[in-house]
């Protein structure tokens, strides 16, 4: 027996990266999944893929930059299963432009709505029914960023992500008594296809002293298998071998000039 056994979980940002790596280590515990992202084909990938090892998964195109949508994903999926013992949210994006000197607000708009708006749409279409049931877990990839901010993750994305941890150690401080536990991943350089928004796109040498996807995704996992009992309230996670990033700055600092 898998530890999400009889779970229903929904994870954002599913198609590739840390989603696609959490995706198939909870399907390998047991749990049933929606998986969600703008782009259908990925999803349906990493779909078929737990259906052929005997699991169930179903992929949902999502808007997540729109509330609207990211609501109607929660609500759907109750319609559906009856119920969410586990939400991820993982799905999120960066700014091309890092300095709060050039960043444009239809770039920062864009990185709050994925990264902080999504987030709480999604979080509190299901927060109800946990707290009906007595338990659920709330799971958010955040960033390193959001504890230290500056130009190799960006003005916006900092901010957005030092948003959506604030919002999950509120919902403990608010409903840990009521059986709800939220966790905050806060990952530093991971090699997944967020870097490709980068002004520098990091090179194979660089990618190399990384964290990996699956890294990330095994923290996310545990988060959600703990017993119930128990809230890890944050991971902070680093590459073990520090990098020169000094070009990645100085590239950044010029994006938007």
């Amino acid at each position: 027996m898998g530890h999400l056994d009889g779970q229903i979980a929904i994870i954002t940002g599913a198609g590739t990266g840390i989603g696609r790596e959490a995706a198939l280590m909870f399907a390998d515990e047991g749990a049933r999944l929606v998986l969600a992202g703008r782009r259908l084909d990925p999803l349906n990938d990493v779909a078929e893929i737990i259906k052929s090892k005997g699991g169930t998964a179903v992929a949902r195109s999502v808007d997540l930059e729109n509330g609207e949508s990211a609501a109607e994903l929660g609500t759907w999926t109750l319609e559906q299963y009856g119920q969410v013992d586990v939400l991820v949210n993982n799905a999120g994006h960066s700014s091309r432009v890092r300095s709060i000197r050039y960043v444009g607000p239809e770039e920062w708009d864009s990185v709050f709505r994925v990264n902080v708006e999504g987030v709480y749409r999604l979080t509190q279409s299901v927060v109800g029914s946990m707290i009906q049931k007595g338990h659920g877990t709330v799971i958010t990839t955040s960033s390193y960023a959001a504890l230290h901010p500056g130009l190799l993750g960006g003005s916006p994305y900092s901010a957005a992500k030092a948003a959506s941890f604030n919002m999950m150690r509120g919902i403990n401080a608010e409903l840990n008594a009521k059986g709800i536990r939220a966790c905050t991943i806060l990952p530093a350089e991971v090699d997944t296809p967020i870097l490709n928004n980068r002004p520098l796109n990091p090179d194979a040498s660089a990618r190399a002293t990384m964290m990996m996807p699956e890294d990330v995704a095994q923290a996310i996992l545990l988060c959600a298998t703990l017993p119930v009992r128990t809230v890890i309230e944050e991971i902070v996670m680093s590459p073990t071998q520090p990098r020169d990033r000094t070009l990645d700055m100085e590239a950044a600092a010029k994006a938007g000039s």
